[in-house]
Parts: structure tokens; C-alpha cells; sequence
């Protein structure tokens, strides 16, 4: 079962949302883009500062839209989303142990979305490195360590995470060596997300019920961005150009975007002032619309609008 209820002015507010981005982006294809919206009626059961047991917060029911979610669509960095759930769980049952470089680590993957940072929290998860090609025997331990995550995944035991695949690192060039060789040669191993996926690991965590409600507060913490002061030194902010950059100065939002040349990407909570919270995922794929900075924050708008005709 999805883990929200569709309804009637969900669907008509979210085909009218689709429907206007279409014509405001007409090289935009119908195939080129994914959402899911979840929307939080009082009583919010979301962002309580870990107020509800895990079963009561699963049993309170939500409603929600979305077009294509169930789509498997390469993530660029919303995977990294997936690797603080699961190093929060490793730490919470004492599978790693916390130090300050993983501290830094995570802080730098989800704040900045480094990939170098990415890179050795798969390490840690994993308990295994980049490098060299490797001979068959230890190539198979090694790829049967990487897919641990996904395992972790699955064992949740949500339909939501049945077809993704989180076993990579992300990188600025591309994978060398034994990671080459593990994300396979048409890239069919590499890493798969929906937006359904993405929505439910956040309704976790804003739900307080990720791992447990003090590091569902702890996610929360790294996720929470400032639509008003923007960092000046970074190339993307991940406000600018995403789902923020539609948003009212006045709007909190906690949220992780990914971009490469051919997607971009954002997964955002957002709470608007005497407004209903709700959670957003969006997708777009191909070259021109990773390029363009508008189409994130013109559906953002549309979907702030919606909340305040609700």
C-alpha cells in the first residue's frame, strides 16, 4: 500500500498545476517529469519534534497526488537522502561508530551535497573502497558489501522501496576502476530512486520516525535551508533554481536537490505562515531541463498557491 490516500481536489489541483507548467515549458515532455505532493491537514502529524509513537504516525492517515512516482529515475543527489537514514541506523544500533570526520562528512553531504563527502559515508556504511579493478572472488564480496543499503531498504518492508537501487556513490567525473566496473557498462547498476521512494524516506523523517525521533531531529537539522540568506560562495545553493526559489521569504523549508547535466532534482518539506505543510518531490530529466533554472520554482509557486486555496 502507498502510504498516502489520493483524492478528488488533490488530483484536479495537481493536474492543474502539471497542465500549467506544460504550457509555460512547451519543450517540457509529459515523460520528463515526476512529482509527488503530501499534503498535512490538522491535526500535523509532521515536524511534532517526535510527539507520536512510529505506529501511531504510520496509522495517521495522509493524502497526497502524484504523476509518474512510481517511475525509476536517476537520482543525482537526492540519493544522499538514503545514506543519512542508513548511517543514522548504523549508528543507532552500533554498526559504525560516530567520530568527527563522519560528523563533518554528513554535514558536507547533506548541506553542501559534496560528493567527496558522499564518498566516504559509502565507505562507512559499506565497509568498502574506491580503487583498483579487483579479481572475481573479492569483486563479488565487495558488490554483495555495496548493496548492503539497499538491503536495509528492503527489509523495511515498504512498497515504496521494493525498485530502487542505492548502492552508489555520486561523483563529479564519473566512477573510476572497481566502481566503473560495479555501476556496469551501459550504467544499468546505477542508482534508481522515485518520487514516491523519496517522499515516504521524508515523511519519515519529518514524521520524527526515521531510525529514532532524536536523529529524525538530527536529519532535520542538516536538511533545513534559509530561503533569505543564501550562501554567496557555492556554484548551487540548492534553493535558487529548485523548489525554494517559488517559495515566500517567509516559508521554512528543509530539503536536499540533486543536478547533473541531465536532471534536476528536489525533495522539500515546506511550512507556510497559517498554511497546511506539505512535502514535495520533483523530478526533470533531459539536458535542457537541467539547464533551466525556472521550472522547479514556477511549479514550487503553483503548489503554494494550491496549499492556500485548500
Amino acid at each position: 500500500m502507498i502510504f498516502f490516500n489520493k483524492d478528488e481536489q488533490l488530483e484536479n489541483l495537481g493536474n492543474g498545476i502539471l497542465d500549467a507548467t506544460w504550457a509555460a515549458f512547451p519543450t517540457l515532455a509529459r515523460n520528463q517529469i515526476a512529482l509527488t505532493l503530501v499534503v498535512y491537514d490538522p491535526p500535523v502529524p509532521v515536524n511534532t519534534g517526535g510527539a507520536l509513537t512510529p505506529d501511531a504516525f504510520w496509522n495517521h492517515p495522509v493524502r497526497g497526488f502524484t504523476y509518474r512516482g512510481v517511475e525509476r529515475i536517476y537520482p543525482a543527489s537526492v540519493v544522499k537522502l538514503f545514506y543519512l537514514v542508513a548511517i543514522n541506523e548504523w549508528l543507532e544500533k552500533g554498526m559504525s561508530q560516530t567520530s568527527k570526520e563522519l560528523e563533518r562528512a554528513l554535514r558536507d553531504m547533506i548541506v553542501d551535497s559534496s560528493n567527496d563527502a558522499t564518498s566516504l559515508v559509502v565507505d562507512i556504511l559499506t565497509g568498502t573502497t574506491s580503487g583498483p579493478e579487483l579479481p572475481v572472488a573479492p569483486f563479488e564480496t565487495w558488490k554483495y558489501q555495496r548493496n548492503i543499503v539497499n538491503r536495509y531498504y528492503q527489509s523495511l518492508g515498504w512498497e515504496e522501496m521494493e525498485t530502487i537501487n542505492v548502492c552508489q556513490k555520486t561523483w563529479g567525473d564519473g566512477p573510476y576502476g572497481r566502481e566503473r566496473a560495479f555501476v556496469g557498462e551501459l550504467l544499468e547498476n546505477r542508482n534508481m530512486l522515485t518520487t514516491n521512494a523519496i517522499a515516504r524516506l521524508v515523511h519519515s523523517i519529518i514524521g520524527g520516525v526515521a531510525v529514532s525521533s532524536v536523529r529524525s531531529q538530527g536529519m532535520m537539522a542538516l536538511l533545513k535551508r534559509d530561503v533569505q540568506n543564501l550562501p554567496t560562495d557555492v556554484e548551487e545553493d540548492q534553493i535558487t533554481g529548485f523548489l525554494g526559489g517559488g517559495l515566500p521569504k517567509d516559508a521554512q523549508i528543509w530539503s536536499k536537490a540533486g543536478w547533473t547535466s541531465q536532471v534536476r532534482h528536489d525533495s522539500a518539506y515546506i511550512e507556510l505562515t497559517n498554511q497546511r505543510p506539505y512535502l514535495l518531490v520533483v523530478f526533470t530529466e533531459g539536458k535542457a531541463q537541467a539547464k533551466n533554472r525556472e521550472i522547479l520554482p514556477f511549479v514550487s509557486k503553483l503548489v503554494v498557491e494550491a496549499i492556500s486555496s485548500l
